[in-house]
């Protein structure tokens, strides 16, 4: 039995499109029979009046605090493109099914998705742990996987995986640029990495190390699910470490921040994208301390936080076009949470897609679909580049590095952009358009 899905509530260029794609399993719209290559040239999922395309969402579980934010900025998105017309006259139907950040449930919803449900695509699937276990069957079915939520190099691979493009910057290019980030503000400090026990942490560590491998004193792992930290934090205490690296989901970046607290130990923590919304990162603290029988201003823990993004913070405010327009749409057609840089990372998701499936015309096929998404122009909302192109696919290619204070963020490192092999790093240069000049977009 399928689970609730989240509607309006919830929250290759020719050669690339020729490329065979074996299908497994069973028959239906868009997929063929065992050892043949799948169609794309076909419109499962599109109607005369509807899109229908699906993701897989931790809305409960060790990951919902903070992501669960995400399908609601789709939602928002989706919600004032359909009440503007749509796209080419078809509104956008968005099922956005819970895994609960488990590996198992992942693999079922997602059949279930592409199945029962028949969606055009599947855009946004969260965690690395999570879409791993599904991007083999995306492919092998012939269904577009746009924007995993994970940085995971896998997702830029389109020889192994043709049908699967990257959204946020990979864990080893934002890696990069807090290694040299940290190298040059922080060149005597002892440093400890704090890493989730998989493909977020292997990819880390690998582009940390080319920069802080001799700085580096200490490498600490958690799993998913683990309901402490204090072993870990206990470890790079013990060590020394003043700068603690710490690539990890929110939860788990506030633990770090309250067993340090907790016991007297003060180091300077940075984090990567993943973890660093400090809206979130406030709602975490505050409900942990109160768990734990203590209390406290969340900016006592969180002041002086470092952070990598490449979206536009919402700290921002009215100065960034881009924020202005997210946020009244948000206030239009989101939830009762407040604005955060996670609902903003799903609203950008969104107004991705809606620019590809603009893009692939009238009558989309999934064929279109791919075609539409390798000729995007590189910029978008973001503050570094975007690339969805035939050869690279890794979406967001760098970022930049904030500090907060107070409910207030200064960008200590301009955006830059690198690779993730021993490239050097570089200035960002973007052309971003604005709102308005997405077709879209402008009609409200």
């Amino acid at each position: 039995m399928r689970t609730d899905p989240i509607r309006a509530a919830r929250p290759l260029a020719a050669a690339s499109l020729a490329l065979a794609l074996l299908a497994a399993g069973c028959t239906g719209a868009g997929q063929t029979g065992e050892g043949a290559e799948a169609d794309l040239d076909v419109s499962t999922g599109v109607t005369d009046d509807t899109v229908t395309i699906g993701a897989h969402m931790p809305l409960t579980g060790p990951a919902a605090p903070g992501y669960s934010q995400i399908s609601v900025g789709a939602q928002a998105v989706y919600d004032f493109v359909n009440a503007n017309g749509g796209v080419h006259g078809r509104t956008i139907e968005y099922l956005a099914e819970d895994d609960a950040y488990d590996p198992t449930r992942t693999v079922e919803v997602t059949r279930e998705l592409v199945h029962q449900d028949e969606i055009f695509a599947m855009v946004g699937g969260l965690g690395t742990p999570t879409h791993s276990k599904v991007v083999d069957f995306l492919n092998t079915e012939g269904v577009p996987d746009l924007f995993p939520s994970s940085g995971a190099l896998m997702w830029n691979d389109p020889e192994k995986y043709p049908l699967t493009y990257g959204y946020q910057v990979d864990y080893t290019k934002e890696s990069k640029i807090l290694g040299e980030y940290i190298s040059e503000e922080f060149e005597d400090a002892k440093v400890g990495y704090l890493l989730q026990n998989d493909d977020v942490g292997v990819d880390s560590q690998r582009g940390l190390d080319m920069y802080l491998q001799d700085q580096a004193v200490s490498v600490e792992h958690y799993e998913s699910g683990a309901e402490d930290l204090s072993a870990q934090i206990a470890g790079l205490e013990r060590e020394g470490a003043e700068v603690v690296v710490c690539a990890c989901i929110p939860n788990y970046v506030a633990l770090g921040l309250l067993e340090s607290a907790r016991i007297g130990y003060e180091p300077q923590f940075i984090t990567s994208s993943i973890g660093g919304d400090t809206v979130t990162l406030r709602g975490l603290l505050s409900s942990f301390a109160e768990q734990a029988g203590s209390g406290g201003d969340p900016d006592d823990f969180l002041n002086g936080l470092m952070t990598l993004g490449y979206l536009p913070p919402v700290e921002l405010g009215g100065d960034d076009p881009w924020v202005a327009f997210l946020r009244g749409v948000y206030d239009e057609y989101g939830g009762d949470a407040p604005l955060s840089n996670t609902t903003v990372y799903g609203m950008v998701q969104a107004v991705q897609f809606v620019r590809a499936l603009e893009a692939a015309g009238e009558d989309p096929t999934r064929a279109s679909l791919i075609e539409a998404l390798e000729s995007l122009e590189p910029g978008g909302p973001g503050l570094v580049p975007f690339s969805s192109t035939g050869e690279d696919r890794g979406g967001y290619a760098g970022g930049f590095i904030t500090r907060y204070e107070d409910g207030e963020l200064e960008m200590v490192r301009d955006p830059a952009v690198t690779d993730n092999a021993e490239g050097d790093i570089e200035p960002a240069e973007v052309d971003r358009p604005l709102p308005e000049d997405i077709g879209p977009l402008a009609q409200g």
